[in-house]
């Protein structure tokens, strides 16, 4: 469906953006998500972006590190958001209302496009709103949707874009998602510019999975596949053929090919190659070693079979994976005080950033006709 039926017409006022914060929520999801919206305002110098923290009775919401927010409103029938967004942390199945949940689905009824960060997957699930959608959250909460929401698609990916939906992970993982929310609304270029000035080398890709965290939920749940996939990132550089694999962990080839299709969607080769390939990436982009040494120490015959793997997998040629490696610093920055009187938060940080060396220098033109479509085809 596209946005452009729902957003004001073009003068009518910023795009609004509410988090309603749950008790408990995570302060650095929280963070990630409102710091590109501020940026973008900043690099364009135009207030496109304005946002609210928003709680079911206005008083202040309480972070899992113990700090306490003011919160901008609290939830109402009658409030109009572009796009809302769910924010908590700990403990979530205990810390949200039915208050809540009847506005959210108020909401959604108004065609919000409605997202969550970290665990506030479950809180829209809890109310119905994930239903057939990709779903993505932090990896502790994982097991709670799936066998509490087997409606709801979810995945082990860092962030998931699906039609009227966005969720992702946790930690920094908001700024990614939010950084292909802006890319999708206004081109790649601004997305670029604000991962430079968070001094981010790039923005994560939606299909990449969230590290270390499967191995922990199929502890509990499949112990027999969360030993094999232990198994396998132990052996990168000397992979185990799939029988042996079975035969140290006591189950039959077969059923360890059941186990993957069944918890993981794939076959143990392929999710094998994927654990390879993605210890390849980080050494392509994160040090100088030789893409011979890489292709030896992810297991791979020869830098030919590498280079051949990864741009089937990834997309691209290791070569030109490494050349899009742009490390940036930025200049220092100062603080200036706030304005005097009660302004908005994104006006508030508007004025504060006017005499930044970064104001104002990208000046975003026209969306590309479908760039805002959140449908199947734009996602």
């Amino acid at each position: 469906m596209s946005e452009n039926a729902d957003r004001p017409p073009a003068g009518a006022g910023p795009y609004r953006v509410g988090f309603l914060l749950i008790d408990n929520f995570t302060l650095i999801a929280l963070a990630t998500a409102i710091e590109p919206l501020r940026m973008a305002n900043q690099l364009t110098g135009q207030e496109l972006y304005s946002w609210q923290l928003l709680t079911a009775d206005g008083s202040g919401a309480r972070a899992s590190d113990g700090i306490t927010l003011a919160a901008d409103s609290a939830i109402a029938p009658r409030q109009s958001f572009d796009l809302v967004l769910v924010v908590a942390g700990v403990n979530v199945a205990a810390s949200f209302s039915r208050q809540e949940l009847f506005w959210l689905k108020a909401q959604a009824r108004q065609q919000t496009l409605l997202g969550a960060v970290c665990t506030g997957a479950y809180v829209l699930a809890s109310a119905g709103l994930l239903d057939g959608y990709a779903c993505s959250a932090h990896w502790e909460c994982l097991t709670a949707l799936r066998s509490r929401f087997p409606k709801v698609r979810t995945n082990s990916r860092i962030y998931s874009l699906d039609r009227r939906r966005m969720t992702c992970t946790g930690g920094s993982v908001p700024m990614h998602m939010m950084l292909s929310f802006l890319a999708q609304r206004h081109g790649p270029s601004l997305a670029q510019a604000i991962s430079e000035m968070f001094i981010c080398d790039r923005v994560r890709d939606e299909q990449e999975q969230q590290p270390v965290s499967l191995r922990r939920q199929l502890a509990l749940a499949q112990p027999k596949l969360a030993e094999v996939t232990q198994l396998m990132e132990a052996n990168i550089e000397e992979p185990i053929g799939l029988q042996e694999l079975a035969t140290l962990a006591g189950i039959s080839r077969r059923q360890l090919e059941r186990l993957f299709l069944k918890h993981l969607e794939c076959s143990p080769s392929r999710y094998y190659m994927k654990l390879r390939l993605q210890r390849a990436r980080r050494l392509l982009t994160q040090t100088a070693t030789p893409i011979v040494e890489i292709a030896a120490l992810c297991g791979f015959v020869s830098a030919a079979h590498f280079s051949r793997c990864y741009r089937k997998y990834i997309g691209v040629a290791p070569r030109y994976q490494r050349a899009r490696v742009n490390l940036r610093c930025t200049p220092d920055e100062q603080d200036y005080a706030a304005t005097d009187g009660i302004l908005p938060r994104s006006l508030v940080a508007l004025h504060k950033a006017r005499f930044e060396p970064t104001y104002g220098v990208f000046q975003a033109g026209p969306m590309e006709p479908g760039s805002d479509d959140w449908d199947d085809q734009a996602i």
